[in-house]
């Protein structure tokens, strides 16, 4: 049976693909488990965007639904060349609202120096959806000397975040809730074509990259260390994260590290580089806060966090849903 907790993207959603997914579909493609499925030159990657409340601070659901798509994209060293968009729309939804959504598409594609160019809409009865649901897919052309993937890294990589941590989840948890937390909380969706450019216009050797949203960075490194069979170990005192973010994750008791991001990439690349990609990134407005915030070692793959008192605690997977209806 199908529980809420499936689409956390922590361990019950891994367990969901892997066993009703991955083996009837299986393929090469399928298998790698990246951002973007590769097929010859082509990336290609679909989502379906369900955020509740569609508008929030820093963004909204069609903002959400370009974004999102591009990142897996570009996280894959993919050039964006195209994408489509599918609506369900719930009967009762005012059409103003839906002209902010697209609008909102529309320039977030300007942004990302890429088109909508395909699309379908369904309606369905009232309650039979919250209002809207977006599903997009995206086309990129694939660049032979820029091809990051977890078989690449190697031991004693640097492992690079392009920004504060957590900002997304957070900001929606409290618009959705209502709460009243000091600091200004603000969602980080964005599309980080700009960001993967600067590395590639660089000659940088990324070795990989990931988009650390479901389940946030540490979902996302378990992936990466899964992938490359070595062990990521984190600074606790490295990691970036915007001090309101960081008290309302101590005031409701949640790990930033498991904290669903969109507009953030984890980059994987040979450690003599780190301080030049570190640089690279700070230059642009959506990497000013990026950093160095661990290594890659041998080990049984997974990860740890040194701890600010210099210990080591092992990460593991979340088993259940932190934060519902966060993208």
């Amino acid at each position: 049976m199908i529980v809420i907790g499936h689409g956390a993207g922590g361990r019950l959603t891994h367990e969901l693909v892997e066993r009703h997914f991955l083996k009837p579909l299986q393929n090469p493609a399928l298998s790698a488990m990246l951002d973007s499925g590769c097929v010859g030159d082509l990336a290609m990657t679909t989502d379906a965007f369900v955020v509740t409340p569609r508008f929030f601070p820093g963004g909204d659901l069609g903002r959400l639904a370009v974004a999102g798509t591009v990142n897996d994209l570009v996280a894959v060293g993919a050039i964006p060349i195209g994408l489509c968009a599918a609506f369900i729309l719930e009967e009762g939804l005012a059409l103003e609202e839906l002209d902010r959504l697209v609008a909102s598409m529309a320039a977030t594609a300007r942004e990302a120096g890429v088109e909508v160019v395909a699309g379908d809409t369904k309606v369905v009865p009232r309650g039979a959806c919250d209002g809207a649901f977006i599903t997009t897919s995206g086309v990129g052309r694939l660049d032979p000397g820029f091809r990051p993937e977890p078989a690449r890294i190697q031991t004693g990589d640097a492992v690079l975040v392009t920004g504060t941590l957590a900002d997304h989840g957070v900001a929606v948890m409290a618009c959705r809730e209502g709460l009243r937390l000091g600091g200004e909380l603000r969602s980080d969706v964005a599309p980080l074509r700009v960001l993967v450019d600067a590395l590639r216009d660089a000659d940088l050797e990324v070795h990989a990259m990931r988009d650390p949203t479901r389940g946030g960075a540490a979902q996302c490194l378990f992936e990466l260390a899964q992938g490359a069979q070595r062990r990521v170990v984190l600074r606790e005192q490295a990691i970036p994260v915007a001090a309101p973010v960081r008290a309302a994750c101590e005031l409701l008791g949640l790990d930033p590290l498991y904290v669903a991001n969109e507009g953030k990439l984890m980059v994987v690349l040979p450690e003599a580089q780190a301080e030049q990609a570190v640089a690279l990134l700070r230059a642009q407005p959506l990497g000013a806060h990026a950093a160095i915030i661990g290594q890659v070692e041998d080990g049984t793959p997974g990860c740890e966090l040194i701890t600010a008192l210099g210990g080591r605690r092992s990460l593991r997977m979340a088993s259940g849903e932190l934060l519902p209806r966060i993208c």
